[in-house]
């Protein structure tokens, strides 16, 4: 094993760190780590990221459920349209995607780079959501919960055709609609976004099964890893501000999108 691939499964763990200790981060730190590190095509480790965040979502999300903090009704309103948007994203968009997607004299994008590209700009996105300051629970209105089922579906479906794509969960997206369009309170929205992330990464993969030859030994133990480090960050989330850890990490995301960009055009 190269030294490259050591790294790469060493930050496997950091996957899942990321998701237990903020609730959303895994996606961001995957595909750069399978296409970087461990050496995957970019539109193979979009399909793999799909399947190691939503599995480590998935148990992530178990410790939230037992607590009862998580809304099943604000989930199923999002996830529904999500998962139609990533399952077709993953089944004919991608596929239909043109190699190279467009050619001039003196530069081609090939789809390898639009994928990346495209996925750094949303690092850029996720960064500004992590670094700018959020409404707090207490800066919500009183009341019971209300639901504006219209505009959580159809980020619903804006954040499945993202998925689609990048192989990104959108925790960075489904949070903040979750706190302001159902009013959830933020411990809920992280358990909620955890379980509507891994339902709509796993079927999004499912997608994929029927035109790519998966290496399901080398995803079983990455993932394993993933899963190790989010009960690590369940645990360390207990003893970390959330919020100070966050901004920290919207920084790093920030200057991986910009080196990203700049590794890929120039």
């Amino acid at each position: 094993m190269t030294s490259l691939q050591i790294a790469g499964f060493s930050a496997s763990i950091l996957i899942g760190v990321s998701l237990g200790l903020i609730g959303g981060g895994g996606s961001i730190l995957t595909l750069p780590v399978l296409v970087y590190l461990l050496g995957i095509n970019p539109v193979m480790s979009t399909a793999y990221s799909l399947f190691v965040v939503g599995t480590t979502s998935l148990v992530g999300s178990v410790s939230y459920m037992r607590h009862h903090q998580v809304n099943y009704k604000a989930a199923a309103v999002f996830a529904i349209p999500s998962f139609l948007a990533v399952f077709l994203t993953r089944k004919y968009l991608v596929p239909w995607i043109p190699d190279p997607v467009f050619s001039l004299d003196t530069f081609t994008l090939s789809k390898n780079m639009a994928i990346m590209v495209f996925f750094a700009l949303i690092m850029l996105a996720a960064s500004y959501s992590m670094i700018r300051d959020r409404k707090t629970e207490a800066d919500l209105p009183d009341g019971p919960l209300q639901y504006n089922f219209p505009l959580i579906a159809v980020e619903g479906l804006l954040v499945g055709t993202l998925t689609g794509i990048v192989g990104a969960g959108g925790g960075f997206l489904i949070i903040p609609a979750l706190v302001l369009l159902a009013r959830l309170p933020m411990k809920m929205a992280v358990g909620t976004s955890l379980l509507i992330i891994a339902a709509k990464s796993l079927v999004g993969f499912l997608g994929d099964l029927s035109t790519m030859v998966v290496d399901w030994s080398f995803l079983i133990r990455f993932t394993a890893l993933s899963v190790l480090g989010i009960f690590l960050g369940t645990y360390l989330a207990k003893y970390i501000p959330s919020e100070k850890l966050k901004k920290a990490f919207g920084w790093f995301v920030l200057v991986m999108g910009i080196y990203i960009i700049g590794r890929e055009i120039l």
